[in-house]
């Protein structure tokens, strides 16, 4: 390895200084160069303090020092970068040390060992020793190229995190259940493999790959709930009996497991239709109107009525519930997963206070929504929030509902433009 100067020649010299050589074939402009590698300074292992005398050293430089076939060379005195950083000598050599053994800077050393340089009058190094940065704008494309990854990978992560969070959440609400109503089943076994499965949450930060695996266990013991489930359910409706006096059938053992009685079916329905919705209930003729302006004009029946369709006559809009369930194919399937389809308000806003803890948005929020909006309303916006969460579109659901609130407080909230625009995007 070639030695220029005093100092001791080492492996990592010697890639530092074959950077350098890259570098200077380059034009890399300095902002690009130390913002790339801000990105990923975490990632490849340096400390703050370490960036503090990039930054120095960056600072130092000048806009022609990175042009093509240049090196942007710092020769500042010792006293001068201990002046603006902070760092006692000894620090401030150590740290210099790592950011050439990461690969960023190269000593570049006079033979006496001394830092100096000279411009000429257009500002260009003529000569200079000292701290060379060419290795910075070698590897400022692949900073970038591993700063995109990182950002992929930040996002399958946050992706996982958030289904994990909702099927968490839903195993607890379905365990609780089961096990106040007293229903027979495997539910010590369950709530152990749940508890199992908890322990196993990571509490610092990991790899998507490890996050979709817990994910998918979570998945499978969702699964199995459901399936103790059913099974309780398909053992309470056998047991009926035919009625030898008017032929019918007796509805004892269905009523027990259908709060709702006997005009209705029970929670588990055929599931041949994808958004079953009685046109013709008188809650869905109170279907919710979700343009909150003060004097909006009352919904009137279109020709299509028995498909339970309402519009404005002239401004303004009026939801029915396929549209909201059509438009949120996850809250669709949460409210399957939850008791059955939903097919009137009453348990749209039913599943809506189901799924509101699962994507973190506090009882006040919702009461507070539910009294500004109406509840029919405030269902539609949750069945909303929890689809655009579970797609990674919001962060806060929290705080999206609270906005959701102040915005009909001001006339400027337009829900059905939402899920029409939702609708349109599934459309194209």
């Amino acid at each position: 390895m070639k030695h220029t100067g005093w100092r001791k020649p080492t492996p990592g010299l010697s890639i530092a200084e074959q950077l350098a050589q890259a570098g200077e074939q380059l034009a890399i402009p300095k902002n690009k160069a130390l913002l790339a590698c801000k990105r990923v300074a975490a990632h490849i292992g340096l400390k703050a303090s370490d960036m503090m005398l990039l930054d120095t050293f960056g600072a130092f430089t000048q806009s022609q020092d990175w042009e093509e076939g240049r090196r942007p060379i710092v020769w500042a005195s010792n006293a001068y970068l201990m002046e603006q950083t902070g760092f006692s000598l000894s620090a401030l050599k150590r740290h210099a040390r790592r950011l050439v053994d990461a690969g960023l800077i190269a000593f570049k050393d006079s033979p006496n060992g001394k830092r100096w340089g000279h411009r000429d009058a257009e500002g260009h190094i003529i000569e200079a020793y000292g701290y060379d940065l060419a290795p910075l704008a070698a590897r400022a494309e692949e900073f970038e190229v591993l700063f995109a990854h990182l950002q992929a990978e930040r996002q399958l992560c946050a992706r996982a995190k958030r289904q994990i969070t909702i099927v968490r959440r839903t195993i607890r609400a379905k365990l609780e259940t089961a096990l106040e109503q007293a229903v027979s089943g495997p539910w010590t076994a369950l709530s152990a493999a749940f508890q199992a499965l908890l322990d196993r949450l990571p509490r610092g930060s990991v790899g998507s790959d490890r996050l979709f695996d817990l994910l998918q266990h979570f998945t499978a013991l969702k699964v199995k709930i459901d399936a103790a489930l059913m099974e309780q359910d398909e053992v309470v409706e056998m047991p009926v009996e035919n009625d030898t006096e008017n032929g019918e059938l007796s509805t004892k053992y269905i009523q027990e497991m259908n709060p709702k009685g006997s005009v209705n079916e029970p929670h588990i329905l055929n599931t041949n239709q994808p958004y079953p919705v009685i046109s013709n209930s008188s809650e869905n003729e109170e279907a919710a109107d979700v343009v909150t302006k003060p004097n909006a004009e009352a919904p009137v029946e279109t020709e299509q009525g028995n498909r339970g369709t309402t519009a404005k006559k002239k401004r303004g809009a009026v939801l029915d519930l396929g549209t909201v369930m059509q438009a949120c194919p996850g809250f669709t399937q949460m409210s399957r997963d939850l008791g059955g389809y939903v097919e009137n308000w009453s348990e749209l806003h039913r599943v809506a206070a189901q799924v509101r803890p699962m994507v973190g948005v506090s009882e006040h929020a919702w009461a507070v929504a539910q009294d500004r909006l109406g509840p029919q309303a405030a269902a539609a916006a949750m069945a909303l929030i929890f689809d655009k969460f579970s797609d990674g579109e919001v962060t806060s659901p929290g705080g999206y509902l609270r906005g959701m609130v102040e915005k009909a407080g001001a006339g400027e909230l337009h829900l059905e433009r939402s899920f029409y625009g939702r609708l349109s995007g599934m459309a194209a």
